[in-house]
């Protein structure tokens, strides 16, 4: 137990820490190419921001593990715009431009959705995650394409390009062992205390992963820099959905045991998504009143998914025949990974 509880500790530090030297060498590495501003910010920062997300789901959907994968996904999506949001806007009123409202949050919005109905049916395909890849690359050029007008010249003399691309290549060495970490320590705890992996993805690993776009929000709302807070936690959760959903969908494709996590999980990141576009569309703008709904919100979240989240290996899930060179059907629990990867083993078939 304690063991479990030190990596994943360990694991969840590391990635914090790596995730900034990736951002900020990335940034400046950038800068001295003098690539556009709007590339950085929609690639650059929204990929790094969302790296410590995606290293975990795909290390855990490679190793049959896709609870904690999507637990991760939905849970540092509500977190963003619960969470993250939320205190943001306790510590400052946050005004939004017109054009972050017609073009960032919908857009994020839309890639959050085709990510719900994708993996709402419990079962991720490889030609899903392929689709979500797509969609990506055509969200990340719809926002070059139309941030392009706002490119100045940035001013990179100070900057020594060899040591921000070591900084850069070290926190994505640094990202990939803390995630490491983080999927061994979150596995072993959920075992230990008995519950889900979709949850423990979806309450302690998903805030430390979000813990990069928590801290830069809060230094930035105490500096009064919010013009871009909200696209960038609105453009964080379109690269955890299309980027992260992809990725995981290549690499791991199968079975989503945990039924909780695809069907109320994604109905409460679907809710609490859509209600941060309402309450950030009135009055254009964030305060104290909209942040203690946010909060609140994501509160509610973590009781009502948590609420159930006891692993039970008496309650399986319908069987599936394989039908095939004349093989029988082999039931499998759908709360338990070991059971799972038995059926495979047994049916010689990857579900």
């Amino acid at each position: 137990m304690i063991v479990n509880l030190l990596a994943l500790a360990a694991g969840l530090v590391v990635l914090v820490f790596a995730a900034d030297h990736f951002v900020l060498g990335a940034s400046r590495v950038a800068a001295v190419l003098d690539i556009p501003r709007v590339v950085v910010g929609a690639v650059v920062i929204g990929f790094g921001t969302s790296l410590p997300e995606m290293v975990v789901s795909i290390i855990a959907a490679g190793g049959g593990d896709r609870d904690l994968g999507v637990g991760n996904i939905v849970g540092s999506n509500v977190a963003n715009v619960g969470l993250v949001l939320g205190v943001a806007a306790l510590i400052t009123r946050m005004s939004i431009k017109a054009s972050t409202l017609r073009r960032e949050i919908p857009l994020s919005l839309a890639g959050t959705a085709l990510f719900a109905v994708l993996y709402f049916d419990g079962r991720v395909e490889r030609w899903e995650g392929a689709v979500l890849v797509v969609a990506l690359v055509a969200a990340v050029v719809f926002l070059i394409r139309a941030g392009l007008a706002e490119h100045e010249e940035e001013d990179g003399a100070d900057v020594n390009k060899k040591i921000e691309s070591l900084r850069t290549f070290g926190g994505l060495i640094g990202v990939v062992v803390g995630a490491q970490l983080v999927v061994i320590g979150a596995t072993g705890t959920a075992e230990v205390w008995g519950v889900t992996g979709g949850f423990v993805g979806f309450s302690v690993v998903a805030l430390g992963t979000s813990l990069p776009e928590l801290v830069t929000t809060f230094v930035s709302a105490r500096r009064g820099e919010t013009e871009l807070i909200i696209g960038n936690l609105f453009g964080s959760n379109l690269f955890n959905s299309l980027a992260v959903g992809g990725g995981m969908g290549l690499v791991g494709p199968g079975l989503i045991g945990d039924d909780r996590l695809t069907t109320l999980g994604i109905g409460l990141m679907l809710v609490v998504c859509a209600s941060a576009f309402l309450l950030a569309s009135i009055g254009r703008f964030v305060g104290h009143r909209e942040g203690i709904v946010l909060i609140s919100m994501y509160l509610v979240a973590m009781v009502v998914l948590g609420t159930g989240a006891a692993n039970d290996d008496t309650e399986s899930a319908p069987l599936e025949a394989v039908k095939h060179s004349g093989l029988e059907a082999v039931p499998y629990r759908a709360s338990a990974a070991s059971g799972l990867r038995l059926a495979e083993h047994q049916s010689g078939f990857m579900l």
